[in-house]
């Protein structure tokens, strides 16, 4: 991962400490000042209003706001209390919530046991992604394929998750040139992106799902603490427990608004009976954007992720994933004409260069939300009106309309 721009103006000066770090893979080898002369004139753009380009060749603008606004920071469907408490005593609870409370059990210990976890103040990951769309499926039938990440296709980025408890988060994702932001400071989660200014999430903040996937196993273990067992499956030859973990209807409530609404949101998580550790994470939320035509179906989001999570390594005594790969299924449908039907398959690989825990130094003010979130006169936040920008992009060379990818934004905004 590179961390430092060399100063393309002069030998002599200093190297420029990058945000994020960018994999090497990312540049050409055989003429980087090429490539880093074009970061710089990125950079000089992405501060003036209109849309940045990207100097790594993004294939197009729409894909890659589809994955960073589906993929880029989803958020777990609930709060995890971070004073929630870790007790082995699991009698008087119903045989599946009984049996739950014992596979957490045995993933605490698998992980490096309570006290290790307890010791855990904050963290710092540093990491690298490759996104794609893999896949469009219109209301037709008709099926376009794109490279998928396993025969070269996709698109490069680097990632820095920080975290203090739970509810005090910041990631920075950068993805072929684009940047994306997202954060909490305990009373509101938010979401920056280059086409889209600050704004938040409806309800209480939520935990990132990024660092739910083996990064942070305390988190982990309360947020399926209230989980039930429903029974077992296999996942890549191993043979696991699965907890279910179901946001109620008055979590729902919360999350929506007047024109939103959110059906469901659940949580699957699937441990070793082998190790005890998390092999894989799933969740799946349905959503209805009512249409403001009279008359006019309402149109209907179901998004589903999967996570394989690979390659533990101890570090300061506690297990966490340094791999990973998810798949993401995201499924329009619900109007009247049934060409309007769509499903987009969208699919990313991750590592993770480095992890640390208890950094010191790491205050508040690391998560504090943007400037342009406005904060109401009774002390909450609201989401800043402003027009999302109309990006040029050539019908016949993208898959995915931009007024999908709107809808996506609505429907990011309201869930994450």
């Amino acid at each position: 991962m590179r961390t430092l721009c060399p100063n393309l103006d002069g030998y002599e000066g200093l190297e420029t400490v990058l945000e994020v770090p960018i994999p090497e893979e990312t540049f050409d080898s055989s003429n980087k000042n090429v490539s880093w002369k074009n970061m710089k004139s990125w950079i000089k753009q992405n501060g003036e209003k209109s849309p940045p380009s990207s100097p790594f060749g993004c294939r197009n603008i729409s894909d890659i706001q589809l994955l960073l606004s589906v993929v880029g920071a989803p958020l777990i469907p609930l709060p995890v209390h971070s004073n929630h408490s870790m007790s082995r005593n699991i009698k008087d609870h119903p045989i599946e919530g009984a049996m739950a409370k014992y596979i957490v059990q045995q993933y605490i210990a698998a992980c490096g046991g309570e006290n290790a976890l307890n010791r855990i103040d904050s963290m710092y990951a540093m990491g690298k992604v490759k996104m794609a769309t893999s896949e469009f499926i219109s209301g037709d039938g008709k099926i376009m394929k794109s490279r998928s990440i396993k025969n070269g296709g996709g698109e490069m980025g680097g990632f820095v998750l920080w975290q203090k408890r739970p509810d005090l988060w910041c990631l920075e994702l950068l993805v072929s040139g684009y940047k994306i932001s997202a954060g909490s400071d305990g009373k509101v989660a938010w979401r920056q992106t280059p086409w889209h200014s600050s704004h938040a999430s409806r309800g209480p903040p939520r935990p990132l799902r990024r660092s739910l996937q083996g990064l942070d196993p305390k988190n982990t273990a309360n947020l399926f603490s209230n989980s039930i067992c429903v029974g077992e499956k296999t996942v890549n030859n191993e043979d696991c427990f699965v907890l279910k973990l179901q946001a109620n209807k008055s979590a729902l409530r919360e999350r929506s608004s007047g024109s939103v609404d959110i059906i469901q949101h659940t949580i699957w998580g699937y441990f070793s009976q082998k190790t005890g550790l998390l092999v894989k994470l799933e969740d799946s939320h349905l959503l209805r954007i009512k249409s403001k035509i009279p008359d006019e179906d309402s149109v209907l989001w179901e998004t589903t992720m999967e996570s394989l999570i690979q390659d533990y390594r101890t570090i300061d005594g506690v297990n966490i994933a340094h791999a990973g790969k998810t798949s993401v299924s995201l499924f329009r449908f619900g109007e009247n004409s049934e060409v309007s039907h769509s499903k987009t398959r969208m699919e990313e690989v991750w590592t993770i260069e480095e992890v640390d825990f208890n950094i010191k130094g790491l205050s508040m003010d690391c998560f504090l939300p943007p400037g342009d979130l406005k904060k109401e006169d009774d002390g909450s936040y609201g989401v800043v009106a402003t027009t999302l920008p109309q990006f040029k992009v050539r019908s016949d060379s993208t898959k995915f309309g931009f007024a999908k990818v709107m809808a996506v934004d609505v429907e990011v905004e309201c869930n994450n």
